[in-house]
């Protein structure tokens, strides 16, 4: 089992703490981004790895991130774009929510990629994990912002591993449902209803990536219904949005009551 060179972004605390977590114990070299230092930090010294907090949405801040990486590390192996922002709303959401959820949810991603392609196709290999959500196959009832981000952040991931996997750059997208961190807590009424009954904890999703990885799986599904959902969805698309708008309809009986 050879070591990796890791970076994981957002991974102060929830899923991407469990990868970071996952990683190390792997016997990978990580480097921990987060907006929140302190909460870097701290996992950085938990897990013994390399503390880098900073915006990993801005090309100015991945620069930094990826210099850090590169420093301490030697180069990136696997990039774990998972920072992600879950505002809610609909078309009537404000603008500055559907900014931050465009350049956090896919700009980050792009961005990444970017920086990182010239050395992965100049030493012929290179992976990328990004923390799509379960949203990004299907919908997500209460944030349109964050659904219609996280569909882009799949589009990207797509498109990413169709144009350079024959040059060695792997891809995978992460679409876990309801998974118990903050984010999920945050959600409000509608997510709870939605995504805490089959929630699972961070590591589960951890373990499941680590098994992906190693089966070279570009979907990874921690919530292996997910993929029943996606095919109905794909192939009944008026009967699939049938049952979405039922969905929504008992939420707000349920509110209204």
């Amino acid at each position: 089992m050879s070591a990796r060179r890791v970076v994981v972004t957002g991974a102060g605390r929830g899923i991407g703490e469990a990868l970071a977590t996952a990683f190390a114990a792997r016997g990978d070299r990580v480097v921990v981004n987060d907006l929140d230092a302190a909460a870097a930090e701290a996992v950085a010294a938990r897990i013994g790895a390399v503390a880098a907090p900073g915006d990993a949405a801005s090309g100015e801040g991945i620069a930094a991130l990826l210099a850090t990486a590169r420093r301490e590390l030697g180069g990136v192996d696997l990039y774990c774009a998972n920072a992600g922002v879950a505002p809610k709303g609909g078309a009537d959401a404000a603008p500055e929510a559907w900014s931050q959820a465009w350049e956090v949810n896919v700009m980050a991603h792009v961005r990444a990629a970017e920086q990182l392609l010239p050395e992965w196709l100049e030493r012929g290999e290179g992976r990328f994990l990004a923390t799509v959500s379960a949203a990004g196959l299907l919908t997500m009832l209460g944030s349109a912002p964050y659904a219609v981000t996280k569909h882009g952040a799949l589009a990207f991931a797509e498109w990413l591993s169709a144009t350079y996997r024959h040059r060695g750059v792997r891809v995978h997208a992460l679409c876990p449902q309801g998974v118990r961190t903050d984010m999920l807590a945050s959600t409000g009424e509608i997510g709870q209803a939605l995504l805490a009954p089959t929630a699972i904890e961070p590591a589960e999703v951890a373990e499941a990536v680590l098994r992906a990885i190693a089966a070279e799986e570009f979907l990874i599904l921690p919530h292996t219904e997910v993929a029943d959902y996606y095919t109905a969805r794909a192939t009944t698309p008026d009967r699939w949005l049938a049952g979405m708008n039922r969905l929504q309809q008992g939420l707000e009986e349920g509110a209204a009551r």
